[in-house]
């Protein structure tokens, strides 16, 4: 007599229920917007609707693992059908997607793509990005793989939609293969993590080159601490290696990531092999991803080298303002401002060398947070925003289900005799603190910074209850240099467009005090409810600083 086999795990049970309501999340919005338009679409969604319902009964009932394994994958092909459902229905992007897609019309047609401004893309509520230095960056600022996949897509029409085709079927792609790679037992998670919550589908719709860098990496991290192993790449590992080099010049993100994932191997190897051969594997494993990532620029190191090569450094280099939800909240929205703005990016640095040297000494323990360590360095960054987290989610998925601590119990770890033997637990720690305090007292130092502008609100022009036409402002310098400052008004979060300066000095003199009108870029600046707090900012590029002020009494409607 046959002994059926044992059931599924209980835990696989939730998890695959999980990535099953997962999938929920911000479906009825696409649906309410394809009944009115595109009735076929709601009637694509509504045949979703009764998939989810099926697998959340399946998930519970069925008796055999291979049976949930085929819920699984019935969950997986619901979330990709919603994601095609909701591209068809939102597929215009952001300003990310615009550019993309502009670049790869000018590479269709031949000319530069990078370092050329193209200020017709924005506007019309697609979002600028302001700097520092009174500006906005109109360029293309990413490696070039986005463009050159976007080029056969450019059929599809205006706007972004080649871009966040491009980027959608990145992320269906690297969510199949990251479903694939995984134990059976785990696949759901990838869906959940890919598909659902309704998060990195938005990012792919939006066209952000980031997503594509994404599906990249995850052949990368799925049991990386393999790569190499006993001291041959093989066919995996120059796949590994030829999909990250894809990865960094798809989009910078990657660029972060890769310094920890090379030390993780060398230190795995090491372990195994010893020093030399470790050695020989990462040289080949870089040498390998080199390689890709200069055949992909090759045409643009050679056709444009110079602003090819400031364009890729752009989102590093370019003197943004203020954005995110990290240590610079405190002077964008906690305190009136810093003179000392360069610190956040000074703090941010030294954070991730310092977490890439405690890997380094640490990584028995450390490394299977490899694929997350590098970006809590952003949490100290000038843009901090939370995109940058969330983009990369699913490789922490991948880290955490084939990377586990056990594939580092014999990686090889640089012991200093201050640091080796017995009772010597006070020394790491004192080490650890060593290694993240110059980070954290370049942040305190950014964040206590003090704005180096007092302004005052002396008269503002209303042409109608409801909005301001002119503003006039005295500000004063109180800093030891002169100052040339940008303003701008900011209802909430983010940075509303520059104001023009119609009377006042362009460079305001140490010490002293000058009277300055402004106008809106728009011509009037629309006043939000009472209540709301309207913020007066002013920055300056050199030195950063940012000094801010409350008006929102000075602004109130006229009786």
């Amino acid at each position: 007599m046959s002994v059926p086999p044992p059931p599924p795990a209980q835990w696989h049970r939730v998890l695959t229920l999980l990535a099953d309501i997962s999938l929920l999340i911000g479906t009825r919005s696409v649906w309410t917007a394809a009944a009115s338009h595109r009735p076929a679409v709601a009637a694509v969604i509504s045949v979703c609707y009764a998939s989810i319902l099926a697998c959340g009964v399946l998930a519970l009932v069925v008796r055999r693992a291979r049976s949930l394994a085929r819920v699984d994958l019935c969950v997986l092909v619901t979330g990709v059908t919603l994601v095609l459902c909701a591209w068809v229905m939102l597929h215009h992007g952001s300003d990310e997607a615009l550019l993309t897609t502009q670049a790869a019309r000018e590479l269709a047609a031949g000319r530069p793509v990078y370092g050329q401004p193209w200020p017709w893309l924005f506007g019309h509520g697609v979002a600028l990005t302001p700097t520092v230095t009174g500006g906005y960056d109109l360029t293309y600022g990413y490696p070039p793989l986005a463009p050159l996949l976007a080029v056969p897509l450019l059929w599809l029409g205006h706007g972004g939609a080649p871009a966040t085709a491009v980027s959608t079927g990145a992320l269906l792609t690297g969510t199949v293969v990251l479903w694939r790679m995984l134990p059976a037992p785990w696949r759901s998670a990838a869906t959940m993590v890919c598909l659902g919550f309704g998060m990195l589908p938005s990012y792919g719709r939006l066209g952000y080159p980031a997503i594509v860098a994404l599906a990249l990496l995850v052949p990368v991290v799925v049991r990386w601490p393999r790569t190499g192993e006993g001291g041959r790449l093989g066919a995996a590992g120059l796949a590994r290696a030829a999909c990250l080099g894809a990865a960094c010049a798809a989009q910078q993100l990657p660029w972060f990531l890769a310094p920890f994932l090379l030390a993780g191997i060398y230190a795995v190897r090491r372990g195994e092999l010893g020093g030399r051969a470790a050695a020989l594997v990462v040289l080949r494993f870089t040498g390998a991803a080199a390689t890709v990532w200069l055949l992909i620029n090759t045409y643009f190191l050679v056709s444009e080298p110079g602003t090819w090569l400031t364009g890729i450094a752009l989102p590093l280099t370019q003197g943004a303002v203020l954005h995110g939800q990290g240590v610079v909240d405190v002077s964008l929205y906690l305190t009136n401002g810093s003179d000392r703005l360069d610190w956040y990016s000074h703090a941010s640095l030294l954070l991730l060398a310092g977490l890439l040297a405690l890997f380094v000494l640490f990584v028995r323990r450390l490394g299977p947070a490899a694929t997350v360590l590098p970006w809590c360095a952003f949490y100290l960054a000038t843009r901090s925003q939370d995109g940058y987290y969330l983009m990369m989610t699913p490789l922490w998925l991948a880290a955490a289900v084939t990377a586990p601590a056990s594939a580092f119990a014999r990686a090889w770890q640089p012991r200093p005799r201050l640091l080796s033997g017995p009772g010597r637990r006070p020394a790491r720690l004192a080490a650890v603190a060593l290694l993240l305090a110059p980070a954290l007292a370049g942040a305190v130092v950014a964040a206590t910074g003090t704005p180096p502008l007092r302004m005052r609100v002396t008269a503002a022009r209303h042409p109608t209850p409801g909005t301001v036409s002119r503003l006039t402002l005295q500000v004063t310098n109180t800093a030891g240099t002169a100052l040339a400052p940008h303003f701008t008004l900011t209802r909430g979060q983010g940075m509303d467009p520059y104001w023009r300066i119609v009377r006042g000095p362009r460079t305001l003199p140490a010490h002293s005090t000058a009277r300055y009108e402004l106008r809106p870029p728009s011509g009037r600046f629309g006043l939000p409810r009472p209540g709301s707090r309207i913020r007066l900012r002013a920055f300056t590029a050199s030195p950063q600083t940012l000094s801010s002020a409350d008006v929102q009494g000075e602004l109130r409607r006229p009786g």
